[in-house]
């Protein structure tokens, strides 16, 4: 899965000693996408090398790609969303659209409306009772 979005935190490490007598070491940041109702996901990063390589700090447009899973612990279900790629978006793909050019004979988007005339229904003969 992918989502793109601006990062607005960094959240410290953490990090132990595994069962097995590994050291280990996580980080999670936090990325808010552009919609128009703007979603927060908190994912993270593990391992020491990880989180050197990707180097994420805040304010940097990222396109994230991440697993999601969940695992048990006393009995009690918790998700993991963890981070495997980590792109950073060229600043020229976050530029807005440009307005749609105006059609010929149409008013531009947002111009203000010509007044328009008011329709006289009294002219015309008096046997034609139509407006048109």
């Amino acid at each position: 899965m992918e989502l793109q979005g601006k990062v607005i935190a960094v959240l410290e490490p953490r990090g132990g000693v595994s069962r097995n007598g590994n050291e280990w070491k996580v980080q999670e940041y936090v990325i808010e996408t552009h919609d128009q109702y703007p979603r927060k996901m908190c994912f993270d990063v593990f391992g020491a090398d990880k989180i050197q390589q990707f180097n994420i700090q805040i304010g940097e447009e990222l396109n994230v790609s991440f697993d999601i899973d969940a695992r048990e612990w006393q009995g009690r279900w918790f998700n993991s969303i963890r981070a495997w790629k980590v792109e950073r978006v060229a600043a020229q793909g976050m530029q807005p659209t440009p307005p749609p050019m105006p059609q010929p004979g149409f008013p531009p988007i947002g111009a203000p409306a010509a007044p328009q005339q008011p329709t006289d229904f009294g002219s015309g003969s008096a046997t034609d009772d139509l407006p048109f």
